[in-house]
């Protein structure tokens, strides 16, 4: 039996098909690229080089994709309860804060976390994602916080919204730098990348601590990088960051573990979340890095690492405390 292409069928599966093949290679070679550029992407839906392309492929391209594919025709979307996951409920009665839980990971993270039975305070920058994402649960509870993590004040916020018991903190919000080596790197660059990524964390983490200790037990986990366990990733800044991300874990898992609590980091590789870069990205640095992120396994959907993040947030981890687990396909192994 033939099944009809569509935006959830994989690039693999488009690139293999008599039909889908021609018509994604062509769409490839008239942006000056090939096939080769997709294969740590061949296990993903067709729709996430929406995400992928950071804006530059817009939803018109791959409706038309499909549509090009059929005959004209939009295919009905496949029923979504065959792929619904079972959820386990490890978080029922819980109260769980999630950065960065507007889009990306730590939607992802929010997302499932709330399917499973968690409270979640879910913070972002960007108020309107935010009520956007709390309105697409309505069923869920989950609490938007808008703010700031790298401010006090916000983070003070976030942890009133809590209301005096936080079982378990994911720090996911991140931002990437411009590729830059050592030499280029900017003030500018430096100071909000360190902000985001290390200070915000250590702010929020020191926070949530007091309600941790005083119930004798708590879960917290660090989202780093691959950028952390390897200096060919990214740029001077991020890698450094995503480093300090694992040297904030580890002593913490040191501190409190004998209090109950467990401090644990996950390192994704590649995952199509798209999340964007600064504006003039080294050209030294991205080529630089280019020959390296060829050697890309694969690329994870924002679920999958909500996937890793979540399991070390349960009492699934229970006996993990300290470690850094790398969800990244393999990379980490090579």
């Amino acid at each position: 039996m033939t099944h009809s292409l569509t935006g959830a069928s994989t690039i693999g599966e488009w690139l293999d098909s008599e039909t889908g093949g021609p018509l994604l290679r062509g769409l490839l070679a008239a942006s000056g690229s090939s096939e080769d550029a997709l294969a740590p992407v061949r296990g993903l839906p067709l729709q996430q080089l929406v995400a992928l392309s950071q804006g530059q492929m817009p939803q018109s391209v791959i409706d038309d994709l499909v549509l090009r594919a059929n005959d004209g025709v939009m295919p009905a979307a496949p029923e979504a309860a065959s792929d619904e996951p079972t959820w386990a409920g490890r978080f029922a009665g819980k109260t769980v804060v999630v950065t960065g839980a507007a889009s990306g990971i730590g939607r992802a993270t929010a997302a499932r976390v709330a399917r499973e039975g968690g409270r979640v305070i879910a913070t972002d920058i960007s108020a309107d994602r935010l009520a956007e994402f709390a309105a697409s649960m309505p069923d869920a509870d989950i609490v938007p916080v808008a703010g700031d993590v790298t401010t006090q004040d916000s983070v003070d916020a976030i942890v009133e919204a809590a209301g005096g018991r936080i079982d378990a903190l994911a720090n996911v919000a991140g931002i990437n730098d411009d590729f830059s080596p050592l030499a280029e790197t900017s003030d500018a660059i430096w100071e909000r990348v360190m902000a985001v990524n290390v200070t915000g964390p250590f702010k929020l983490t020191r926070a949530v601590l007091p309600s941790m200790l005083a119930a004798g037990r708590g879960s917290v986990v660090n989202v780093a990088s691959e950028a952390a366990l390897r200096g060919s990733a990214s740029g001077n800044a991020y890698t450094t960051s995503k480093h300090a991300v694992i040297g904030l874990t580890k002593s913490a898992a040191v501190m409190y573990g004998p209090q109950g609590i467990r401090v644990n980091a996950v390192a994704p590789g590649g995952v199509a979340t798209g999340i964007p870069f600064p504006p003039n990205v080294s050209a030294y640095g991205q080529e630089r890095l280019g020959q390296f992120h060829g050697s890309i396994p694969s690329v994870a959907t924002a679920e999958q690492i909500a996937a890793s993040i979540t399991f070390l947030l349960s009492d699934d981890g229970v006996n993990i405390n300290g470690a850094v687990l790398a969800s990244d396909g393999g990379w980490s192994a090579q």
